[in-house]
């Protein structure tokens, strides 16, 4: 049965309605929904997350610039935040195979410079943004997934309905099946984090990109490490570029040291990157083996892993942001600031600023228009000031890292020497990434060492302590629009990408009893990174919500 069937046949669906939906429990949703109830207690505000609790799908970095946050709750500190760890130096290193280049600190661009800002989890952050939201009297429904907007007759969002509950992989109901439930409001504010499900399909129904740089992204593949005392630096943030990328493949590697001995360390790779027969995950552990990487690591045991894609298009990328009946918050619509490698604080103020353009709306007596008032709001704000300075980064990088490194110290270091706070000219970009992709035929293969299991690992094993779980009798929630087209132009014409970008194992190509290749899909494994929905070079796998509280439950991250 289709969803359609099983509504048809066991609806109607019950519904609540609320003042304002919020789809995601994340640093923008949740600033969301804790500025409104502080312009207005008496709102009736709920946040749905899809994962088990607040902050079990969060993955980040992260060093978080506490600007917005002090806008938000300027008593954070007495409050009990956990940002424990001030940033307490930075380092710049360009990698060979074997050696390290330093930036002097004098050369370092100011995108780079992280003085007064804390190395924390933001998963953390997010559970405890969770507590302050429910302490202000926030209904939080974890646990529950926005599968479908709820529109109007006039076309207008009116809020959106849950996953059905209790449907095998069939489609059929089994015992305790459940139908989803609809949540009404007066608007529907969509942060589900990058390349959101819902806003996605809002974007293409409103043509909100109309007349912008098509969004661009990176996959972040991160690890954490509890190391022996006499190597822990707490409040040590590093970013390296260089080795084991080409000068032709955007991507960078960061370490910070956190308190308690622990070390937070990833690699980003952007997924316009043209050889298919590159892994994200293998280059990840290939880079750790660096001296440079290793040296912090060694002794130590690993913790946590996780990925998840990041929108790095910036201002140029961003689309409008309000439809009738809702709105688009963090990086659900890219405020991801890459030149920065930061997010969260972007999040919580674009949060803000779509809470303050409800709350003015709700008190006029208006619903389901648009809500001009916040990306007017935002055109005014220092984050778009903030962005407006970085807008060419990820630009620049298509050009080669070598263009991208000397234009970023151009832009990030030397204009604002001189008094220039935004660049003079402005570099676009016409291309999403999934057309970067070359026939395998053209390209290189690439050998990959073999995990050690001690500093290096296979993937399995690294789903295992993401805490990834899924109940296996339900509809895979990663579809696929032509069941032919993986192995018919995917493996034929680009060597199956696949079984190589997912960092979780979820694609493979394996022999039938016929000998014929086909696609299995272990969607149990997913940890909903995103990276299959933007990458895959046909666009026909479809990412879909999985049944509520399903996926990784990231502990620490």
């Amino acid at each position: 049965m289709t969803p359609q069937d099983i509504l048809a046949q066991y609806g109607p669906r019950e519904s609540m309605e609320y003042d304002v939906v919020i789809v995601g429990g994340g640093p923008g949703g949740l600033a969301t929904a804790i500025r409104l109830k502080q312009l207005n207690a008496d709102l009736s505000v709920v946040v749905l997350e899809k994962g088990s609790e607040a902050g079990a799908h969060i993955l980040s970095g992260a060093v978080m610039d506490p600007r917005a946050i002090s806008e938000l709750l300027p008593n954070w500190k007495e409050l009990g935040a956990p940002l424990n760890q001030a940033v307490t130096e930075d380092e710049v290193l360009f990698l060979s195979e074997t050696g390290a280049k330093q930036t002097p600190q004098w050369l370092i661009p100011g995108c780079f410079h992280n003085h007064g800002n804390y190395v924390i989890s933001l998963g953390a952050v997010t559970k405890w943004l969770g507590e302050q939201a429910e302490a202000l009297g926030v209904e939080i429904f974890p646990g529950f997934t926005a599968a479908e907007v709820i529109y109007g007759d006039d076309g207008s969002v009116r809020g959106v309905a849950t996953g059905n509950l209790g449907v095998g992989k069939d489609g059929e109901p089994h015992e305790g099946f459940q139908l989803g439930m609809e949540l009404l409001g007066k608007y529907t504010v969509f942060a589900e984090g990058a390349r959101g499900h819902l806003g996605k399909q809002l974007i293409a129904k409103f043509q909100l990109d109309a007349g912008k740089d098509p969004q661009s992204y990176a996959i972040g593949i991160k690890e954490l490490w509890e190391v022996p005392a006499d190597k822990a630096k707490p409040g040590l943030v590093m970013h390296t570029a260089g080795w084991p990328m080409d000068g032709d493949t955007y991507g960078g590697g960061f370490l910070y040291h956190l308190e308690g001995n622990k070390v937070t360390l990833g690699y980003v790779v952007g997924l316009d990157y043209k050889n298919p027969w590159l892994a994200p995950f293998e280059e990840m552990q290939r880079w750790k083996t660096h001296p440079n990487i290793r040296k912090h690591l060694e002794g130590g045991k690993r913790l946590g892993y996780g990925a998840r894609a990041i929108t790095a298009g910036g201002l140029l990328s961003l689309p409008k942001t309000v439809f009738p009946g809702g709105a688009l918050v963090g990086c659900d619509a890219g405020y991801l600031n890459a030149a920065r490698i930061k997010g969260s604080h972007a999040a919580i103020k674009s949060g803000m600023l779509a809470a303050e353009a409800a709350f003015e709306a709700i008190k006029a007596g208006r619903q389901h228009d648009e809500l001009a008032a916040y990306p007017a709001a935002f055109e005014q704000s220092w984050l778009h000031a903030e962005l407006n300075q970085s807008r060419n980064f990820k630009q620049w990088f298509k050009k080669g890292n070598l263009v991208g490194t000397l234009m970023t110290g151009i832009e990030q270091w030397l204009l604002p020497k001189l008094g220039i706070q935004s660049p003079p000219w402005t570099v676009h970009r016409t291309q999403a990434d999934h057309t970067y992709l070359r026939p395998a035929a053209e390209c290189a293969k690439i050998d990959y060492p073999k995990p050690d299991g001690k500093l290096t690992f296979d993937r399995l094993s690294s789903v295992f302590i993401s805490n990834t779980n899924h109940e296996e009798n339900q509809p895979a929630h990663l579809t696929l629009k032509d069941t032919s087209v993986p192995v018919r132009i995917n493996l034929a014409t680009y060597g199956g990408p696949e079984s190589r970008y997912c960092p979780a194992g979820v694609y493979e190509f394996v022999k039938t009893d016929a000998g014929e290749d086909r696609l299995q899909i272990n969607a149990q494994n997913c940890v909903h990174c995103k990276t299959c929905d933007i990458k895959d070079p046909t666009q026909n796998i479809v990412w879909v919500t999985p049944e509520g509280g399903g996926g990784p439950n990231y502990a620490g991250m």
